[in-house]
């Protein structure tokens, strides 16, 4: 009986409009990767050439075994033989084990390779990228198409060519028994295609719909299951709801999961048929060879095996134009993350910053948030996976990236131009969305200006290198962000020689040491998923230790101290007091002391400055900053006219 390609009538559920096409730049490409493990390449080949012909002997001793050494009973022959059908299995399986430990040590490295060069490109990518890409998007490219790209190397292009040297072989040795039984065996092949045609439309589309009822119920689990997703769950009690639209979406991928294995088996059993109809045909024709004398029986026992061997690689070799095109187009999506261009780059003679004063100067800056149709990731068809669609709605359309995303302002910062002197102390006011955080983000080149330039010690940001820049900046953003781990691990993330001495004065001067030192494992206690089990209070002055510990010369504070009680407020300002002295800083301000100690306050409206000075100078201007100060800030006066005086 045939041995059917287990993966064959799958590849028929493609519609011709679906076929990936490849091209041979795409395809030279894909060779550079395997270029490292060529000589593995060349060596598993060499296997396969073995395996081949150890399984082209088997026949040819069950025809010797027939026609010459039981009808002669030749007792040494028999022996010789039987230990051939013992030590062909015994030295194909070592060779086939050796085969997998090539093929999957060539498999394996293309993933390292491919993620590697992945996720070092991703974290080159700036901000706007990350704004404007769903994470399970960059998920499933260093997943899914990294794993689809090394089954191109290990897995397709090695059955392929297994198959493709099975077949050349088999009929080379079929047709030297018996030409005309080889032309009738292969005749039913056209049969093979024709069913899976018919069939495979029917099991497209289902499996079309497989995967969309699959893709709801995972977005589903991805939208719920997560933290944030179980917390608005448990808040607005929709337990039972969220449940029931659950047991929805899996009983449609249960049914139709019942439908396509009930289809997948009458395909079978089709195939199977039309196999055996293959076999007997040979074997009737062959019956009559043998009887007229043409052929000798252990001859036509030998050719029903070749048989055998033959249809599973041939009509595996049918599918292996789209096989291949399938496997080798998780490459262009992978390609195509590698080729992003990167908005913030480093020149290549960039000059590492040294001995920093801390002079931040903005020069007629504009910035725009525009995104590119080239900076973003294209949406995709995956072949062999789920895309993870709209959860609430089930809805999947319109998902695609746009290249038109912009905020509500389009404008974000216009003709900023300012300067902070070193050691000074910059608050940053105005209404939401006026363009502070914004202006923050340029400091530590997060986004570059659209227009104009960001200069530290009079050189351009874009004129030094990234990690000296970064070096030389500590922010602490307006979102807190902990790793799921220890609160060592958190804080060594600053700092990663820093001693514990040094990680205990800046939780001091954080005031977050002695609630650190009462947790049953001090510093050693898991934060958990973004730091939930801390309360937001908790989590700043961890995130404000962690930038102490830094011990930069550029302060940049977003909402540093808007979580706090009004206790840990006053002794961390005490402690904000120390820590920027002699430190430039850009405070977006939200607390009446921080603005009474700045050295200038910028006042910011709609992405420009629109109000500089002091205070008191500003108060006296009856502005912006008067009617900020009347609605937002004359109530906080009282609670730090003791600090002042």
């Amino acid at each position: 009986m045939m041995m059917f390609h287990s993966g064959g009538w799958f590849n028929y559920m493609r519609s011709d409009t679906q076929k990936p096409h490849v091209s041979w730049s795409l395809i030279k490409r894909v060779l550079h990767y395997a270029r490292p493990y060529r000589r593995l390449i060349i060596l598993l080949l060499f296997t396969i050439l073995l395996t081949t012909g150890l399984g082209l002997i088997t026949p040819l001793i069950f025809r010797d075994l027939i026609d010459y050494t039981l009808p002669n009973r030749d007792t040494n022959r028999l022996n010789l033989l039987a230990l051939g059908l013992i030590l062909i299995p015994i030295v194909s399986g070592g060779i086939r084990v050796y085969q997998r430990y090539l093929n999957a040590t060539i498999g394996e490295g293309v993933i390292y390779d491919l993620r590697v060069a992945l996720y070092d490109h991703l974290q080159k990518m700036s901000l706007r990228f990350f704004t404007n890409t769903k994470t399970g998007e960059l998920m499933s490219r260093l997943n899914n198409d990294v794993v689809d790209a090394q089954r191109a190397i290990s897995n397709t292009i090695v059955e392929i060519i297994t198959n493709f040297i099975t077949v050349i072989a088999t009929l080379a040795v079929m047709l030297t028994l018996e030409w005309r039984l080889t032309i009738l065996g292969v005749l039913v092949l056209p049969f093979f295609i024709l069913i899976a045609r018919r069939v495979g439309n029917v099991l497209r589309e289902i499996a079309r719909d497989q995967m969309k009822h699959n893709a709801m119920m995972n977005a589903m689990m991805n939208e719920t299951l997560n933290i944030s997703g179980a917390l608005l769950v448990k808040l607005f009690g929709r337990r039972k709801m969220e449940v029931q639209r659950f047991e929805e979406r899996a009983s449609k991928v249960r049914d139709i999961g019942v439908q396509r294995a009930v289809i997948g088996a009458q395909f079978f059993v089709v195939i199977m048929l039309v196999s055996a109809m293959g076999t007997a045909l040979v074997y009737w024709m062959g019956g009559h060879f043998v009887l007229n004398g043409t052929f000798t029986i252990g001859t036509i026992v030998a050719f029903g095996s070749y048989l055998t061997q033959l249809y599973g690689p041939l009509q595996a070799l049918t599918n292996a134009p789209v096989d291949f095109a399938t496997s080798i187009v998780s490459f262009e999506r992978v390609f195509e993350v590698i080729d992003l261009p990167l908005e913030i780059s480093e020149k290549p003679n960039a000059i590492s910053l040294e001995n920093v004063a801390g002079e931040i100067t903005f020069d007629h800056v504009t910035f725009i948030y525009e995104v590119k149709a080239e900076n973003l990731l294209s949406s995709v068809q995956r072949y062999n996976t789920d895309d993870v669609q709209t959860a609430l709605s089930g809805d999947g359309e319109n998902n695609a990236p746009s290249a038109n995303i912009t905020q509500a302002r389009e404008i974000a910062l216009n003709n900023i131009s300012f300067k902070a002197e070193a050691g000074q102390l910059v608050a940053l006011v105005g209404p939401s969305g006026a363009g502070k955080t914004t202006f923050t983000y340029l400091i530590p080149r997060l986004y570059d200006p659209t227009e104009g330039r960001v200069l530290i010690d009079g050189h351009d940001l874009r004129d030094v290198t990234l990690e000296s820049l970064a070096n030389q900046i500590g922010m602490v953003t307006q979102e807190t962000y902990l790793f799921h781990d220890t609160l060592r691990t958190n804080l060594l993330y600053a700092r990663l020689d820093a001693t514990q001495e040094e990680i205990e004065a800046a939780c001091r001067a954080a005031n977050i040491h002695d609630f650190i030192a009462s947790l049953p494992n001090g510093y050693d206690t898991v934060v958990g998923e973004r730091g939930y089990r801390l309360s937001g209070g908790e989590k700043q002055r961890i995130t404000l230790a962690r930038v102490i510990l830094k011990n930069p010369r550029i302060l940049v504070l977003d909402e540093a101290t808007s979580s706090l009680d009004s206790q840990s407020e006053a002794l961390i300002q005490e402690a904000l007091k120390r820590v920027m002295a002699g430190r430039t800083s850009f405070v977006i301000a939200h607390r009446l002391s921080t603005i009474l100690a700045a050295d200038v306050i910028l006042v910011m409206n709609r992405g420009e400055i629109v109000e500089r000075g002091t205070h008191k100078e500003l108060l006296a201007l009856g502005g912006i900053y008067a009617n900020l100060y009347e609605t937002q800030f004359r109530n906080q006066q009282h609670a730090v006219s003791q600090s002042v005086n």
